[in-house]
């Protein structure tokens, strides 16, 4: 067989399909989801938030009073009590009205398809995608779509998943193995598969993607429920203070409106987390789903934000999984440009991996070995353990340590002793030896040995100083021995190792870590990583993976990236420190409405209350309607700032609240200060108000 070198250029990095970055927002977004805003004004859907519930109910008690006794100062409290409602409104609309954006992109892959189903006879059947079952086996063939999601239990063909994930690149989907789950709605480009249906109509991943991005799926995380809670009681508290109000201020002589007690109660409950926290929530998700994952819960999302555990496997993940060629260690009779000339020669026709790394290792450090070459190919094979090339009068080979000293026995030579003691440090060291000998004229030389090595990808030692920096412990799982895995594990800069990993060591690794109080977080692809998956907190599978791994997990990664699971964390975080912020916020600008309604509701049979309106607002109708106005503004000044989310930078705990409390809690203070002063020196031009 005649051989000739090939190019193996790199496949070059696929690019999304015109997705929207997350932090992007637009104040046209606004206008495009009013009209959503204003159909959620019914009770039905404001009695799910208490706190906007009782913000609707003194809107609508407001607005009687305004009709029953008109006055402007009171129609103007009633139309700022409905902007608050509206704008609250405006902020979930808006974060909806972005995933369903993504929802109408995903629907256009949701076209009709025709299946052929296998019959039991070997036979087949045409029929609408949307009839199949689950266990029902279907072809697909060159340019045809795949009708439903399932595993490829026969054949294997590349597919265009650019529907699904933005990746223009094809991917390989094929029987057995962990990369055999295809998904509805994905394209096959060449060849012929088998498909075994495992979702049932309407449940499909393009289904359930469809549902959680558009926010119909949605549903309230632990954190968030808790949050609920607090801001009810709260709102209750402020209530029964605000009914207390009205006996003592009739016992002073200076009973109070309805309109003004409303005013008053309405600008101390915390407004406005209550308006933002469903729209956090949702553009918690929509960030994950930007970055092509897909969260099957928001708790999961949560979760991610508390891991203090993460569980990697190392091939894939921290290295790049294929062995390659990292140096060329010539033996004493040798030189290096023989070494690598007979290393080249060996490793011409080698279509593996490995053979490809030495080709590329050698053009880098050898760049005037070129050009074709003709020869005879000498496969690799189990029984051998050898590869190389018969070209005139010489025999090249490259193997196994052992393999490569018998064959150099055989034809009356023996293996030098350095060689054998390279090869054994190599090993030692986590590597892989390579012995690469020829026989010329008869006669049987050893040039030296190709050092493989299970590369660390670049960049992983940064990222895992950064998971550190955020006070998460990195555990790195590998099937390889002890003395290798310590070897990769150090090059990593990972906290721990896990060598020889079986499934069931992987499972009791999680569970020791959780009995510890701690939330892990894992990656998988395989059926066999399926128990750990549903156990950890965080399960990401990856959509290259199998059904099982995909059930199993709590996320799937549509880009089939095992570091995904860093920015998942980051996300998670970035939700948590997003909610908690916008809630300092919020509790902290009530002190500024205390000093601008209360002075004004008693300043008239209590003069020395003057002295706590520092603000020196003009009347007390300018100082609530000021108040009021503010409180409405404020939120819509936050929508933007809920959807991007707080930055996130790796800090100690400490660190981030000292922040936190700095920049919300004093700048919730200081804002609605300002913000009233200058509200009240426009609200102060209006006749019968200033």
């Amino acid at each position: 067989m005649t051989i000739t070198t090939q190019d193996h250029p790199a496949r070059a990095k696929p690019e999304h399909a015109g997705r929207v970055s997350a932090g992007v927002f637009s104040p046209r977004q606004l206008l495009a989801s009013f009209p959503d805003a204003l159909r959620k004004l019914g009770p039905r859907h404001q009695r799910r938030n208490p706190v906007l519930f009782v913000v609707w109910v003194g809107s609508v008690l407001v607005t009687v009073f305004a009709v029953a006794e008109p006055s402007l100062f009171t129609i103007l409290i009633a139309a700022w009590l409905w902007f608050t409602v509206l704008f609250a409104n405006l902020a979930e609309a808006v974060a909806e009205g972005r995933g369903k954006a993504q929802a109408e992109s995903l629907r256009r892959t949701k076209k009709g398809t025709v299946a052929r189903r296998l019959l039991d006879d070997g036979g087949e059947e045409e029929m609408p995608g949307a009839r199949l079952r689950v266990g029902d086996r279907v072809v697909v063939e060159a340019g045809q779509t795949i009708p439903g999601d399932g595993d490829v239990i026969e054949g294997i063909a590349t597919v265009d998943e650019s529907a699904i994930t933005g990746e223009s690149a094809p991917v390989v989907r094929e029987s057995g193995g962990d990369r055999s789950a295809v998904t509805g709605g994905t394209t096959v480009l060449s060849d012929r598969i088998v498909v075994r249906i495992t979702s049932k109509p309407g449940e499909s991943f393009v289904d359930r993607m469809i549902a959680l991005v558009e926010g119909a799926s949605r549903q309230k995380t632990p954190n968030e429920i808790a949050l609920t809670i607090l801001l009810s009681t709260l709102t209750i508290v402020f209530l029964l203070a605000v009914v207390a109000l009205q006996p003592m201020a009739g016992y002073s002589g200076s009973t109070q409106s309805v309109v003004v007690l409303t005013a008053l109660l309405v600008c101390l409950i915390p407004t406005t987390i209550g308006a933002l926290l469903s729209a956090i929530g949702i553009a918690g998700m929509d960030r994950l789903v930007q970055r092509n994952v897909l969260a099957t819960s928001g708790r999961a999302v949560e979760a991610a934000g508390d891991v203090s555990t993460l569980l990697l496997d190392k091939t894939g993940t921290i290295t790049f999984g294929n062995r390659r060629a990292t140096e060329l260690i010539p033996s004493w009779s040798s030189t290096p440009d023989r070494l690598a000339e007979a290393a080249r020669l060996a490793s011409l026709a080698d279509g593996t991996p490995e053979g490809r790394s030495i080709i590329e290792l050698i053009e880098r450090d050898h760049p005037e070995l070129t050009g074709e070459q003709g020869g005879e190919f000498v496969p690799f094979t189990a029984q051998t353990r050898m590869s190389g090339l018969d070209v005139g009068g010489r025999q090249v080979r490259k193997g196994a340590t052992d393999a490569v000293r018998a064959w150099v026995a055989r034809h009356g030579g023996t293996l030098p002793a350095e060689i054998t003691h390279v090869s054994r440090e190599i090993g030692e060291q986590g590597g892989t030896p390579l012995v690469v000998a020829e026989l010329r004229d008869g006669t049987p030389v050893a040039h030296g040995v190709i050092r493989l090595s299970d590369v660390v990808k670049p960049g992983m030692r940064e990222r895992f100083r950064r998971l550190r920096e955020m006070g998460i412990r990195t555990v790195m799982i590998t099937g390889d021995n002890p003395l290798t895995a310590k070897a990769i594990a150090a090059d990593a800069g990972v906290d721990h190792y896990l060598a020889e990993a079986k499934p069931e060591d992987k499972l009791a690794l999680i569970r020791r870590e959780q009995e510890g109080g701690r939330l892990v977080a894992m990656t998988g692809d395989g059926t066999n990583d399926a128990p750990a998956l549903a156990a950890s907190d965080v399960g990401v599978a990856m959509n290259t993976g199998t059904s099982a791994a995909k059930e199993a997990g709590n996320m799937v990664d549509l880009d089939s990236d095992p570091t995904k699971l860093i920015e998942i964390v980051e996300i998670g975080k970035q939700l948590l420190i997003t909610r908690g912020a916008l809630t300092t916020f919020s509790i902290a600008n009530d002190l500024a409405k205390y000093f601008a309604i209360l002075p004004a509701m008693f300043l008239a049979i209590h003069p020395q209350l003057g002295a706590l309106n520092i603000m020196r607002l003009a009347t007390p109708e300018s100082a609530i309607l000021s108040a009021v106005i503010f409180n409405a503004l404020v939120i819509v000044a936050l929508i933007p700032l809920a959807l991007r989310g707080v930055r996130y930078t790796p800090a100690g705990a400490a660190t981030l609240l000292r922040r936190n409390l700095l920049i919300y809690g004093l700048g919730g203070i200081v804002t609605p200060f300002a913000g009233i002063w200058l509200i009240d020196q426009l609200v102060r031009l209006v006749p019968g108000i200033g």
